[in-house]
């Protein structure tokens, strides 16, 4: 592996939420465009871990939204699309050839950026610094968050990041406040999950901050994924 507002397990009944004390409360709803899709970010970079990148992008583009109108097309509501320094071909973990859809330069701009773990380029900070502007939300995976922390923009917050590599991001980024113990850490406009299958559960939850507890749940269930780790 390379490279607030926390996630609390399940617990709550009757729709209350009971967070631990001196813990912050989840974030609020994300809104979805009336039409058309949610473009999606997937930052590559050499050897990303694949579950960092392939769960939350599965979670992704298993949602459908029958309310959003009748064809197929329109009742997917995400775009998913990888973006790299270059599209030259790149080796992630276990040797799978990926090749970026666009370059940093020639990307959409997107509504969610994904950061997984991987060797960052010389373009990663800035452009996920750029993109992050004009996002709803950027989450990292695992050691993505080493990339996400590198923008500033987690200065001042709560944080995570796999279980391995915490004490090293608490001595780069002093002015993040690291979580320990939790599936992933969010705030309004950026999250952090742990770590591998973390990215799963902090993507459940932002289709759920979009789309709502039902939706979501439909996702995993056609996923056939039991964690209840997103449910905040």
């Amino acid at each position: 592996m390379y490279g607030s507002r926390r996630s609390f397990l399940a617990g709550a009944t009757a729709g209350l939420i009971t967070p631990d004390p001196g813990t912050s409360r989840p974030a609020g709803p994300l809104t979805p465009p009336a039409q058309g899709r949610i473009p999606v970010a997937f930052v590559m970079g050499p050897q990303a871990t694949m579950i960092d990148f392939a769960g939350p992008w599965e979670v992704f583009q298993d949602v459908m939204g029958p309310e959003r109108g009748a064809s197929h097309d329109e009742q997917m509501p995400f775009r998913l699309f990888t973006v790299g320094e270059t599209t030259d071909p790149l080796r992630v973990t276990g040797g799978m050839q990926v090749v970026p859809d666009f370059t940093f330069e020639e990307a959409p701009p997107p509504r969610v950026v994904v950061i997984p773990a991987h060797q960052g380029t010389p373009g990663t900070v800035g452009w996920i610094r750029r993109a992050a502007a004009g996002a709803d939300l950027t989450m990292s995976v695992c050691t993505g968050a080493f990339h996400l922390a590198k923008t500033g923009l987690l200065d001042g917050k709560t944080a995570t990041t796999h279980h391995e590599f915490l004490d090293r991001f608490a001595r780069q980024f002093p002015a993040v406040r690291v979580e320990r113990g939790v599936r992933f850490v969010e705030h309004e406009r950026v999250a952090t999950a742990a770590g591998l299958s973390s990215g799963i559960d902090l993507a459940l939850r932002v289709v759920e901050r979009y789309f709502g507890r039902g939706t979501a749940l439909r996702t995993a269930a056609y996923m056939e994924y039991d964690g209840r780790g997103w449910i905040v």
